[in-house]
């Protein structure tokens, strides 16, 4: 069933922009609704995951038009390492995709960038990750072969970036990864899964070999310790952390980024849901504290990337030059998502991402219970489509853009079916069901609770934030 939302209108940015993945239509416009600026998502080929659905030509063009009518933005991924077999198509997949309208391709091979100049030449484009993009020299080779944006290297710091920023023309728009799954090879460009199951990583269909078990024994070096067999039963010797950099969103904007990217494509509709609202929640605050915009998001100033006060930059009344402070709800975020442990990735030189070589699988506290349907104010009631069970006495929390969760406790009374009858509990998916409640939640909240204790700090490790 695909719930209809029913949220107030949200302001779209494009500097700065909050972009968010999708691997569907349905997640295309979720992430749209809970605030994304633009989306990027891939089609049924020539895009870098293969395990999502993904989109046909008639779903692209149904996300247009859902994106453009919100003023967000649609991108799409082209970013495969092509064969000589996949040009002829690639490059007339590229020029439909042009004709349908979306606003950007990313692609990562300087053939590929060529061929979409020609065959889509309104349509933007971004070079992606995989192109490996490390310094300024790359950087402005790239915007002079026609591309509007980079996405850069995970791997840099944030002084590589204000130096990358400072020697590139100022329309070149940088893109850089804030949250979600890293990969262990440079940029992603791995050949584990390939070698180990014939799966190409580079044609988006990644096994995720790294996130596997082993045992690593050098044969010619006996009796030499080599700290990687944590214990007898192996190690996840390449599992590397997930990225959370919510709390630091200041500073990389303030670096000259001027697209924060949420990785996952694969992830569910409810994960896009929260970290899509998460960084734009961040960035409105962002936008506010910095001057850049008042409460009601007008706006005071053009935004550029953060000058400092030796620059010249003075901030407007009211407004301060230091740390953005966020609230405790919203730095919770990221512990309400499907995660593995967090780190800041590659940002903070004395702070580097690692791997958690003891714990392969992924931390999941938190569970997706379903969506509201409807508020019924004569009735006080609530319905819901359920994807999980609720049951009396529950804390449960509704998601929805822009304002902190709300916290509910499902009463003991009062729960019914689809038909009206009483129930115990919610305990059927995909149907629906109503409760009471005294508060209108809007139509397509999520509803969410915490299943186990929670497992990580909320929050990157302080020291992290120099």
């Amino acid at each position: 069933m695909v719930v209809s939302f029913e949220f107030p209108p949200i302001m779209r940015r494009q500097k700065p922009e909050v972009l968010a993945p999708a691997g569907s239509l349905a997640t295309v416009k979720t992430a749209i609704d809970f605030g994304a600026d633009a989306v990027y998502c891939g089609g049924k080929a020539f895009g870098m995951r293969s395990a999502p659905r993904n989109l046909s030509m008639e779903d692209f063009e149904e996300a247009v038009a859902y994106a453009h009518a919100r003023n967000a933005r649609l991108f799409v991924t082209c970013n495969i390492l092509p064969t000589n077999d996949e040009i002829d198509a690639m490059n007339t997949y590229m020029g439909e995709l042009g004709e349908i309208g979306v606003d950007a391709l990313i692609v990562s091979d300087i053939g590929v960038l060529m061929a979409a100049r020609q065959v889509a030449p309104h349509v933007e484009v971004h070079v992606s990750t995989q192109a490996g993009i490390t310094n300024y020299q790359a950087a402005n080779a790239f915007a002079a072969m026609g591309a509007s944006r980079v996405v850069l290297a995970r791997e840099l710091d944030l002084e590589a970036i204000r130096g990358i920023r400072a020697q590139v023309p100022a329309d070149l728009e940088i893109e850089a990864f804030v949250h979600g799954s890293m990969c262990m090879a440079f940029s992603g460009r791995c050949l584990i899964s390939q070698h180990l199951t014939g799966r190409d990583a580079n044609h988006g269909d990644c096994a995720q070999s790294c996130r596997w078990k082993y045992h690593v024994v050098e044969e010619k070096r006996p009796g030499q310790f080599i700290p990687v067999e944590v214990t007898d039963g192996g190690t996840f010797l390449f599992n590397s952390h997930d990225m959370n950099v919510l709390a630091h969103v200041d500073e990389i904007l303030d670096a000259g980024v001027t697209s924060l990217k949420i990785e996952g494509r694969a992830k569910s509709a409810y994960y896009v849901a929260a970290m899509a609202n998460a960084y734009k929640t961040a960035v409105n605050e962002y936008m506010i504290q910095r001057g850049y915009e008042d409460e009601d998001g007008r706006s005071l100033r053009p935004f550029t990337h953060q000058l400092s006060a030796a620059e010249g930059y003075t901030p407007h009344e009211g407004q301060q030059n230091g740390p953005v402070v966020l609230p405790e709800w919203l730095l919770e975020e990221p512990m309400k998502v499907t995660h593995r442990e967090y780190s800041t990735g590659f940002y903070y030189p004395d702070h580097p991402a690692g791997e958690n070589i003891v714990v392969g699988g992924y931390m999941n506290d938190w569970r997706w219970l379903g969506n509201v349907l409807r508020f019924d104010e004569a009735e006080g009631r609530l319905h819901i489509y359920a994807k999980n069970k609720i049951s009396p006495g529950m804390d449960i929390e509704f998601l929805f853009p822009g304002h902190a969760p709300v916290v509910y406790r499902v009463p003991a009374e009062g729960l019914r079916d689809e038909n009206g009858d009483p129930v115990g509990q919610i305990n059927h998916p995909a149907h629906e069901f109503s409760l009471p409640c005294d508060r209108a939640i809007p139509t397509g909240a999520m509803i969410r609770a915490q299943v186990r204790a929670r497992s990580l700090p909320l929050a990157p490790p302080a020291a992290a934030a120099s």
